[in-house]
């Protein structure tokens, strides 16, 4: 598939598929995305209920956004997490380097001063940015003493979970695109891998999909969606 670097609307670089006329985040905004669909409606809210170790499962590795956020709002928080990643087709080097998420986040971001480096530039945030592409696959490797990345090369289609993770990041392509992702039998299979009290988050609100996750047994919320989208979901395995 042809993929094509595009900038979005907050400076934050992703992707545009060709072949499948669809982007792996929103053009309005893909680290205001990520951060308001994943981080403060997934991983701060299950933080906020006193868990000190969170087991997170995403769907969908895709540009590293999502692991990178979470690896720094991991030291943040002061939790552990155990973070293991599904992704089929992983980009390669010569896409992940032109990225521009770790240069963008270090010049607006001076919370994350724990990745800087001595000297004042954003080297080591851009070195952790690319191990997190270039580590291992099929291996838990440990970022630091709060953060383990476990990335498996798979489909959701051809791997099983039970009981294994308190939150789940589903950013899968939409619906449009890739419908055998959203689908009943496939939701089945998080929810059986959502452990009790476990929450879902995704930014797709359509209504079939509130459906169907009510339907495999998640209390559903609709939620105020990121910048230009009015809406996202959260489901929870009571």
């Amino acid at each position: 598939m042809l993929r094509t670097l595009i900038t979005t609307a907050d400076g934050s670089h992703s992707l545009y598929v060709e072949d499948l006329d669809e982007h792996y985040h929103s053009i309005h905004g893909a680290i205001q995305e990520s951060k308001h669909v994943f981080i403060d409606t997934g991983l701060k809210h299950m933080a906020s209920k006193g868990i000190q170790e969170i087991n997170i499962l995403e769907i969908g590795f895709g540009t590293g956004l999502n692991t990178l956020l979470t690896l720094l709002e991991t030291e943040k928080l002061n939790v552990k997490i155990n973070y293991t990643s599904l992704e089929a087709y992983p980009l390669g080097a010569e896409i992940t380097s032109q990225l521009n998420y770790a240069k963008l986040i270090t010049a607006t971001n001076r919370e994350i001063q724990p990745f800087d480096s001595a000297q004042g530039d954003n080297s080591i945030l851009i070195n952790t940015y690319n191990y997190i592409h270039t580590c291992d696959w099929e291996k838990e490797i440990e970022f630091s003493k709060h953060f383990m990345l476990h990335k498996i090369k798979n489909t959701l289609q051809d791997i099983q979970f039970k009981n294994s993770f308190d939150l789940i990041y589903f950013d899968a392509f939409g619906p449009r695109v890739q419908p055998e992702m959203w689908t009943e039998e496939m939701f089945s299979k998080i929810f059986e891998a959502t452990k009790p009290n476990g929450c879902l988050v995704t930014y797709c609100a359509k209504g079939e999909v509130k459906r169907t996750l009510k339907k495999v047994g998640y209390i559903v919320e609709t939620l105020p969606g990121p910048p230009r989208k009015r809406e996202m979901v959260r489901g929870t395995k009571n």
